[in-house]
């Protein structure tokens, strides 16, 4: 039975990291471990140790698998893997609409007895990490599939899970706006009941990154990346799909449930290196590295090693910041109920600021960001929290 505090106090979902991956890409800054296959199995043994500190088995509605590549876990770990989650963290089934079970993969390293192991327990949604169908874009990613990979991989993963969501990634260097739609015509063919789209971002650290300050490679400009991204929303309405949240799409009744929470500043337990938890209003963020979340764990102490409990107008500020980046946008009464704090009291005149520059619509009874906003979300969030600031000083 899920535990009846607010869900933004108590988790209703649950993420847990698997790390593995056969290739580090270029511009990926997730906690990822190459060439450590031989840790497999003494980091499922500490990720069963750090499960077992719920003291007891703790229901969830929405449960996320995400990585590094889970599925890339050899099949005796990947069974392991759910069982110890199975155990700990159990899909609830009181819950009408029915679980969720979402897991990261990438066209590499699936083969359909792994699929048929998800699926035999509860995995009902795939994140396939597609990126693009351009060889050369993958290339340029540094991804270790081939476009043709995917419908093929999809043959045998549609009988057993339906429920398919494809990642592209637009303003790689080099990339067209031709290519761009033409990744969208691809995806859009394979029938997948939800795609993100997600800009690059050039992480520091990362050999992407690096690469763009050695000059090897150029970034595309700002203008270029806009042109992108609503071209994505053009084609992506037409062909049915809901723009419900900055990156994400979905057919009617496919949104991502999981990831929802997290939009909605919700609590969600984490697991594994690397991941993040919110739980009683209380922020934790485990060791990125593998070894030390093993060593640590097995040395009975614990892997975090970033805790912070934000003040209660901080933690309104910041539910502005993630709930703006939803089509449904802020509801002002349910901001109110989760916060303590009523919207216009925060951030009212640049609300009004916004409605007048065509950036957000005020419903009256919510506010969100208009086409225009979304494109330029990140700029308005960041003015609303610096104005916020000002009221409070």
């Amino acid at each position: 039975m899920i535990d009846a505090r607010p869900a933004w106090l108590w988790p209703t979902a649950a993420y847990v990291h698997v790390p593995f991956c056969a290739y580090h890409c270029g511009y990926c800054d997730f906690a990822v471990a190459v060439g450590q296959d031989e840790r497999i199995d003494a980091y499922l043994t500490a990720l069963e140790i750090e499960l077992a500190t719920l003291n007891e088995p703790q229901p969830v509605r929405t449960l996320f698998f995400g990585g590094g590549t889970p599925t890339y876990l050899p099949h005796r770990a990947l069974e392991r893997l759910l069982r110890l989650v199975q155990r700990w963290l159990p899909l609830d089934s009181n819950d009408r609409q029915g679980h969720e079970f979402s897991v990261e993969a990438n066209p590499s390293y699936l083969d359909r007895e792994k699929i048929e192991l998800l699926a035999q327990f509860g995995v009902n949604r795939l994140s396939l990490g597609v990126q693009s169908f351009q060889p050369r874009l993958l290339q340029i990613l540094e991804r270790d599939h081939r476009p043709d990979d995917v419908p093929r991989v999809l043959e045998f993963i549609r009988p057993f899970i339906g429920n398919i969501s494809v990642d592209l990634i637009f303003g790689v260097p080099e990339q067209t706006l031709d290519q761009w739609h033409a990744d969208l015509t691809a995806a859009l063919e394979l029938g997948p009941t939800h795609i993100a789209t997600y800009g690059l971002t050039y992480e520091k650290g990362t050999r992407l990154w690096k690469d763009r300050e050695r000059g090897k490679v150029s970034g595309l400009d700002e203008d270029t990346e806009y042109g992108f991204y609503t071209h994505a929303m053009d084609v992506l309405a037409e062909a049915g799909f809901e723009h419900y949240e900055i990156s994400n799409f979905a057919r009617l009744g496919n949104r991502c449930r999981h990831n929802q929470v997290y939009w909605a500043n919700h609590a969600y337990f984490g697991f594994g290196v690397g991941a993040a938890r919110y739980v009683n209003g209380v922020r934790e963020l485990n060791t990125r590295d593998t070894a030390t979340y093993i060593r640590r764990l097995l040395a009975c102490e614990s892997p975090t090693f970033q805790s912070e409990c934000l003040p209660p107008r901080d933690r309104a500020i910041e539910t502005i910041a993630v709930q703006l980046r939803r089509c449904d946008g802020i509801g002002r009464e349910e901001f109110h109920e989760q916060t303590g704090f009523f919207l216009d009291d925060l951030v009212g005149p640049t609300i009004r600021d916004f409605f007048e520059q065509g950036i957000l619509r005020d419903e009256g009874s919510r506010v969100a960001l208009t086409r225009q906003g979304k494109c330029v979300a990140d700029a308005v969030v960041e003015r609303m929290m610096r104005n916020s600031q000002s009221r409070e000083s």
